[in-house]
């Protein structure tokens, strides 16, 4: 058996299952690696190696753009700003503490960021009115994102390992006062990044199948429902590899969409957006 067909094949299977996993991928390494990627929440107690971070940077800076206006930006936290944001954090969160931002010697904090360019506009004199509708908030959140993507397969290409912290929206008034942001900014989300622990690996999260995400010419309606349940099966399988409690992924979007507790702070979201100047028009 070829030793490179034989891993890509469990590369896909962790991804899929077994039941679910395409056939018709046209393979290299970049793609193996985007393929074999796993969060990492378990990091050595060392620093990041010299050139990471500004490799990581360089390669976000050169991801898209919209209309090149780059509006994002970084914040990296360490030492007792990063216990602070943690300490920040952690009490919205079930368990009161988050160990993977303790153990990761940076966290990088993703700004949506439109003051630069609501600076430049004001110092020629204009109202940077633009500003004011909810397509220059979301185009400046999709652009922190895409930046911040470039920036993980960076890490991993380097030996790194990382989780992005959705819960940096738990607090987001509260996080944008501790570092300072200035108005027509956020924290979009964080990333925990440093060395992974090889005797607390972590697996690839298992996708739903492409037939429910891939669709042709139109969107085909509901076909989740048919095409779910051998995904089920890998999730379950995940799960109880992994040491967690048997839920089944639908069960985790019902909770997602119907119980508040999964909110954790962010119904004051839009509250706080206002204050820091997006009026989402």
């Amino acid at each position: 058996m070829n030793s490179d067909f034989d891993r890509r094949q469990n590369i896909l299977k962790q991804r899929y299952g077994a039941q679910a996993a395409p056939e018709n991928l046209m393979w290299n390494d970049h793609v193996e690696h985007l393929l074999n990627h796993r969060s990492v929440r378990a990091f050595l107690d060392e620093p990041l190696p010299d050139g990471a971070l500004e490799t990581m940077v360089a390669a976000a800076q050169s991801a898209s753009t919209s209309s090149a206006l780059q509006q994002w930006s970084i914040v990296a936290v360490s030492g007792e700003q990063k216990q602070r944001v943690h300490d920040l954090i952690a009490p919205t969160v079930p368990a009161g503490r988050i160990p993977w931002i303790n153990e990761a010697p940076v966290v990088l904090l993703w700004v949506a960021d439109l003051s630069r360019s609501n600076a430049i506009a004001k110092a020629q004199g204009t109202e940077p009115v633009v500003h004011d509708y909810l397509d220059a908030f979301l185009m400046a959140s999709i652009d922190a994102a895409l930046a911040a993507q470039n920036a993980a397969v960076a890490a991993e290409a380097v030996g790194l390992g990382f989780v992005f912290l959705g819960v940096m929206r738990n607090a987001a008034k509260e996080l944008a006062a501790l570092i300072d942001l200035p108005k027509y900014s956020f924290v979009t989300f964080g990333m925990a990044v440093g060395r992974p622990d090889p005797k607390r690996p972590s697996g690839p999260r298992p996708r739903i199948p492409q037939s429910v995400v891939l669709h042709h010419d139109h969107y085909v309606h509901r076909n989740h429902e048919t095409h779910l349940p051998g995904y089920e099966e890998a999730y379950l399988a995940f799960r109880d590899m992994w040491g967690m409690d048997a839920k089944t992924w639908q069960d985790a979007v019902h909770t997602s969409a119907t119980s508040m507790k999964y909110m954790k702070g962010r119904e004051k979201l839009r509250a706080t957006l206002a204050e820091r100047g997006f009026r989402l028009l």
